[in-house]
């Protein structure tokens, strides 16, 4: 029998008992909550998964984690874990793949990156064959082919969203005039319906001469703005779908001198945003309320997880899997500079709230945001 001196025999025990403390975790152990803090003492874990890595989201982020502290999960077990993907169908999915081998994980809220994707839709599948509660939260999966991957749809109504930018636009060129988009992805769900309701609203006057990707790269999307401009100089409105898209937009209409005679339409109100409108280098915002999407994305997952069935019947009264009884709609704002518009509250639906931009700035103070 092969013997070894007892110097060498002891190192596999020590090494053994210096790595236990590496040992001791589960696999599925990941941080949680909003300062990092690992799972313990059985947390389960409620994701809020976004579909990149956006200024956008930080509202969002807040709105889950005041969500976390004011409905009490610690008290129930739960902690809110906030993620961003890469505007990437394989950054998402590699995500999901690991949701699944993580046994804490019991709900979430996903922002699709592309709709018709059948990666995203089977993992989300399996996620919910798991037993974890799935809902979209600002961007949707394809109803058509999808709609059984996730429980229900919360967010903006992008189809009224681009109808509201579209009227707006239509206000500050009553003439009608030549458009381009620039958006990260043109087959996003909520990309699709804001430019579908964009043309809608805007009117028969209104021509659209190109729509521009760049896949959340924001050097791409300030090129794309060049590129369109250089090939349709006579261009009246750039409008921009994603919250990212009109900071760029503004840059080189500002390098090109040409403010004079272009107008600047978008959606979302990122910081700079808001500040390039002030300069008056923004005509008119469709303001969504990400705040809101993470807060009641956190509550309606909880519910969920917790069979709250009242508070599942009051987001989603009409219930179905058909129809638009699994969608539930989040708060639409437009926004416009404080002087000189000629944009109106009786341009927009019943259900859309106008703002002067200070008005918009004091909402955003009292919630202790700076983008929205």
């Amino acid at each position: 029998m092969m013997r070894c001196a007892k110097s060498v025999c002891r190192w596999p025990l020590a090494w053994m008992i210096l790595a236990l403390p590496l040992m001791v975790g589960c696999p599925g152990e990941v941080p949680s909550g909003g300062d990092g803090v690992a799972g313990s003492g059985g947390t389960k874990r409620i994701v809020i998964l976004t579909n990149g890595d956006d200024p956008f989201w930080d509202a969002c982020e807040a709105g889950a984690f005041k969500a976390e502290e004011e409905l009490g999960l610690a008290e129930d077990g739960l902690a809110v874990t906030f993620e961003r993907a890469d505007f990437t169908v394989k950054g998402q999915v590699d995500k999901l793949k690991q949701y699944a081998l993580q046994s804490d994980i019991v709900a979430l809220g996903i922002s699709v990156y592309k709709p018709d994707s059948k990666q995203i839709a089977d993992e989300l599948r399996k996620l919910r064959e798991r037993g974890v509660k799935v809902v979209t939260i600002d961007g949707d999966i394809d109803r058509e082919q999808f709609r059984d991957a996730r429980f229900a749809y919360l967010g903006t109504d992008n189809i009224v969203g681009g109808r509201e930018l579209g009227r707006a636009t239509a206000a500050v060129l009553p003439e009608g005039g030549q458009f381009a988009f620039f958006v990260g992805s043109t087959s996003a769900a909520n990309a699709i319906a804001r430019m579908q309701g964009f043309i809608e609203g805007a009117g028969s006057n209104f021509e659209e001469v190109t729509r521009l990707e760049d896949g959340g790269d924001r050097p791409k999307a300030r090129k794309n703005v060049q590129d369109a401009l250089d090939q349709y100089p006579e261009i009246d409105a750039l409008v921009g779908i994603w919250a990212y898209n009109t900071p760029q937009i503004v840059a080189v209409v500002e390098d090109q001198g040409i403010r004079d005679k272009t107008k600047v339409a978008c959606f979302d109100a990122a910081e700079i945003s808001i500040r390039e409108m002030k300069d008056g280098n923004v005509d008119v915002m469709v303001v969504q309320n990400p705040f809101q999407m993470g807060f009641v994305g956190v509550r309606l997952l909880k519910a969920m997880v917790e069979d709250d069935q009242a508070v599942i019947d009051e987001m989603y009264p009409e219930y179905s899997q058909e129809g638009e009884g699994d969608i539930y709609r989040t708060e639409l704002r437009v926004v416009v500079p404080d002087e000189g518009s000629p944009i109106t509250p009786e341009l927009f639906e019943e259900g859309t709230t106008f703002m002067k931009l200070s008005e918009f700035e004091a909402w955003l103070a009292e919630r202790n945001l700076t983008s929205s």
